[in-house]
Parts: structure tokens; C-alpha cells; sequence
């Protein structure tokens, strides 16, 4: 082979090399694509038409007297206290007249089956004295209600009629994906009957605590298709006919759809409402314990490497975790195998346990893992924690130890009486704070009483201060403190910024 030969298939190798070469780049240079899909519709006729004898417009009415609040005028998706509320205030001022009258709210809801279910929201019935079903052909039934959820905003009505009622079927929330077309179909503005089309905005979506929303419900299906006042408790369909959210609220700087309208998804729904039709209420599981967020200080004061969980604050007397064996002070890792992510997400897991039945709730106390069987109590709402008052802190007090902002006095017989403290209660009370001290800035204030520092018990300002100088000298960013506060347990974390000085 001549060298003009081989110099001739050298460079052809290099040449093809080159071009594949070349192929591959423009190949990773592509832009991402998706494929665009077939059976897109052209129109939502045929889904829809089946579908609209079995929604409902509902109409509940309240006697009132003096101004009526202008959110029972219309299902608002505003509370008390937006700016919103001023907007419409003055004219509906002007528009309803002094003294008893009936004031209607409009909202809406489907049907379930045929023995006559209604699902809506709790907020479209609340207190209503008369609630009234409209059907598709304009037919008005009285409904009574079967039962409500405050914490989803669910409720169940139940109507009686000898037509045969339509009902539509529950489709599955947790296959939805953002981008996946739904229909709306409700009674927005008392017009009934209006069907509005959208994509999946976003799903699971946590929303401020300006809408109605709940500790009960991990996310929220985001949707673009329009949602106006009175399309409360209407459904939201998937494209095959299917019931998978329920939608409850929007977002809305105007008062009117802006394309953010928020739904609670089926999976949730049809839990609660399955309990309210058989028990006439939810039955969720409860713990019997009132829980903290895990703080970076808190997490630091208690040796977790990791800010997960729940702080047990105080544990219920005579409780499930009581009889369990929960203290306070226990971070609650896991429920059976869910891991417990923040205190937000524990209501909802406990929540979902059957009453009655065993898990195991794993714990974190004093540096190491511990795992309990607890029997699952029953939730009750008369079972939420009011928030209390504080006693007034300007008695005259006598001067004692300060320490941190705080001035210290152990719990003698005198003080006792003085602040009105419970014999069975021990620890140390704070009698001063000083304004802008490490104490104040974490919430502290005249009348708590120190029950632990760094879970261990205190009796004696003395041994505050014994705790304080050992978290220092052990170079600790913070100290981790138990309160009872009229007679609720709290954490609270104090940062300790230098040496704990004692003064007279």
C-alpha cells in the first residue's frame, strides 16, 4: 500500500468521525419536546352533557338581624379581615336593609348516588336554618344535612324525591399530573349550570392561610379553569366523567377569577364523606397530644441532627399517648412507617389511622430512638387546645435572681397564692422580663413557669443558673426550656449569648 493510499484512508476515517461526531452534537443540542398527544378534544360536549343533571345549584338560607355579614351575601373566597372585605363592604352595607331577614348563600354541589347524597362545602351550609337543592331542570328539594367536616370543609346533604337522581362516579386524584385538562361545572354568581374548562395547574399546592384551607388536606389541585363565588362544592371532572377534586376556593386580588382556583382532591373527599354518611361525622384517629415545630434551636437543644418531626408540648391526661407512655418533651419521628416531616403533617397521618386500631410511634428522648404501641383514640373538636390568656404580670413582685432578661422566684407559699399557681405544679416562675432581652425576643413573659431546662427538672432559681452555666461551658448556642403557661406545657429554645450573670 503506496503512502498517498494510506494518507488517503486516513483522512476518510477522520471525516466520518467528524460527521458522526457532528450528529451526536446537534443531537444533544436539541431542545426538550414533548410529544404532542393524539386524542387532545376538540370538545368537551360529550363528557359534559351526561354529567350536568347530577350537579346541583344549593341555595341555604339564614335568619339574620342588624348588617348581615356581607360573607354570608355570597360564597366569598376572602375571610374576615381581607382587604377584600372593605371593597364590597359600603355597597353591600347600602343594599341590606336593618333588622330580621332572610340572607341567602350560593354554592354548589353534585350528587352520589341514588338514594339522593349531595356533596358540597361545609362553608356553602355553615349555619344555615333552610338549605334548598336545585336541580338541573330547575326542581327545588328541601335537603337536610347528614354531616359536616370544619377541617376538609366537607358536608353531606341528603334530599328525598320519587324522580330517579343521577349521580356521578369518584376518579382517582393521585393520578392527576400538572398539565391534565378538567372541567368545572357549577352555579358560579347564582347563574347554575356554567361549565369551564382548564389544565392542572399545579398539584399537592400548600396555600396561604388567607383561603380556607386545613391541616387535614397535604395539598390542594391547582387549576386554571375559571372559579368564581358560587362554584363552592361543585365538582371537578377529569376528562373521562370522573370526580377528582372538589373545588372550594380561588385566588383572587379583584374578587373575580384570575385563573388560580384551588380543589380538594377526591382521595380526601370521599374518605370523609363514606365516615359522615356512616356515622353522621368524620372518625379520625387522635394521639391526645399538643405538639411544637421542631426549631433549628429546638433540634439543637435535643441533640437531633436532622429539623424533622414533631415536639410533644403536652401530653393529654388520660390520653391514647398517655397511656402509651408519651412524654413531653418526646419528638415524634414516625407513625407505624410514615415518617412524621413536621408538626403540620402529624394531624393528618394520626388523622388517617382507624379508631381504635394499634401503631407504633417511634420517638426521639434524650439522645436516643424509642418505639411505643399506642391504641388510637377517637378526634373530637371539643378536644382542640383554646388559647389562653396570660394572668396579668403587674403585681407588685419582689426582686430575685436574673438572669438572660429574666428575674427569677422559686414557687413559695406566698407566691403561690400571689399568682393563683396549683400546688401540684414545680419549677421556677419568671416574675420579670426585661424588653428586648434574649428572654423577650423567645416569648417569655411574667407568670411562666420553668418546669425543665434541657429536660431535666427544676426546683430552684439556683438551679437555672446551674443549667445555664453548663450549657455554656459546654459552648451551646442554645438552651431548651419547658413552660407551663396557665397550665399548658410549651418548648421554648433560649439562645445563651454569654456568661449567665446572677444579680441581687
Amino acid at each position: 500500500m503506496t503512502f498517498f493510499s494510506c494518507l488517503r484512508k486516513i483522512t476518510l476515517f477522520l471525516c466520518l468521525c467528524l460527521s458522526f461526531e457532528k450528529e451526536a452534537l446537534a443531537e444533544a443540542q436539541k431542545p426538550v419536546t414533548s410529544p404532542l398527544a393524539a386524542n387532545i378534544p376538540s370538545s368537551f360536549a360529550d363528557v359534559v352533557e351526561p354529567l350536568l343533571p347530577a350537579v346541583v345549584n344549593i341555595s341555604s338560607t339564614t335568619l339574620t338581624r342588624g348588617k348581615a355579614d356581607h360573607n354570608q351575601f355570597f360564597d366569598v373566597p376572602y375571610p374576615k379581615g381581607s382587604p377584600l372585605e372593605d371593597l364590597f363592604k359600603d355597597f353591600l352595607d347600602r343594599v341590606q336593609p336593618e333588622g330580621p331577614r332572610n340572607v341567602t348563600a350560593l354554592g354548589s354541589g353534585f350528587i352520589i348516588d341514588s338514594k339522593g347524597y349531595i356533596v358540597t362545602n361545609n362553608h356553602v351550609v355553615a349555619d344555615a336554618d333552610q338549605i334548598t337543592v336545585i336541580l338541573n331542570d330547575n326542581t327545588e328539594l328541601k335537603a337536610t344535612l347528614v354531616g359536616r367536616d370544619r377541617r376538609t370543609d366537607i358536608a353531606v346533604l341528603k334530599v328525598k324525591t320519587d324522580k330517579t337522581l343521577p349521580f356521578v362516579e369518584w376518579g382517582n386524584s393521585e393520578k392527576l399530573r400538572a398539565g391534565d385538562w378538567v372541567i368545572a361545572i357549577g352555579n358560579p354568581f347564582g347563574l347554575g349550570g356554567t361549565v369551564t374548562a382548564g389544565i392542572v395547574s399545579h398539584v399537592a399546592r400548600n396555600i396561604s392561610e388567607n383561603l380556607r384551607t386545613s391541616d387535614f388536606i397535604e395539598g390542594y389541585i391547582q387549576t386554571d379553569a375559571s372559579i368564581n363565588l358560587g362554584n363552592s362544592g361543585g365538582p371537578m371532572f377529569d376528562v373521562g366523567g370522573r370526580v377528582v377534586g372538589v373545588n372550594t376556593s380561588f385566588f383572587s386580588p379583584t374578587g373575580n377569577s384570575v385563573g388560580i382556583g384551588f380543589a380538594i382532591p377526591s382521595e380526601i373527599t370521599r374518605k370523609i364523606v363514606d365516615q359522615i354518611i356512616q356515622y353522621g361525622k368524620p372518625r379520625r384517629g387522635w394521639l391526645g397530644v399538643h405538639i411544637q415545630p421542631v426549631t433549628s434551636d429546638i433540634a439543637e437543644g435535643l441533640g437531633l441532627k436532622e429539623l424533622k418531626g414533631a415536639l410533644v408540648g403536652n401530653v393529654v391526661r388520660g390520653g391514647p399517648a398517655a397511656k402509651g407512655k408519651l412524654q413531653s418533651g418526646d419528638v415524634i419521628l414516625k407513625v407505624g412507617t410514615v415518617d412524621i416531616k413536621d408538626e403540620k403533617s402529624l394531624p393528618r397521618i394520626v388523622g388517617n389511622v382507624p379508631v381504635g386500631s394499634q401503631i407504633k410511634v417511634t420517638i426521639w428522648r434524650k439522645g436516643k430512638n424509642f418505639t411505643f404501641p399506642i391504641v388510637v383514640g377517637e378526634y373530637e373538636e371539643s378536644e382542640e387546645v383554646a388559647v389562653i390568656s396570660s394572668p396579668d404580670s403587674g403585681k407588685d413582685v419582689p426582686k430575685g435572681i436574673e438572669v438572660h432578661g429574666m428575674t427569677l422566684q422559686p414557687l413559695t407559699k406566698d407566691i403561690r397564692q400571689r399568682f393563683d399557681i396549683a400546688k401540684d405544679v414545680e419549677g421556677v416562675l419568671i416574675v420579670d422580663v426585661i424588653q428586648k432581652s434574649s428572654a423577650a425576643e423567645k416569648g417569655l413573659r411574667p407568670s411562666d413557669i420553668i418546669v425543665e431546662i434541657g429536660q431535666s427538672e427544676v426546683k430552684t432559681p439556683q438551679h437555672v443558673l446551674d443549667h445555664l452555666k453548663k450549657a455554656e461551658k459546654a459552648k451551646r448556642k442554645s438552651v431548651l426550656l419547658l413552660i407551663d403557661r396557665d397550665g399548658e406545657s410549651r418548648y421554648i429554645s433560649l439562645k445563651l449569648s454569654g456568661d449567665a450573670e446572677k444579680q441581687q
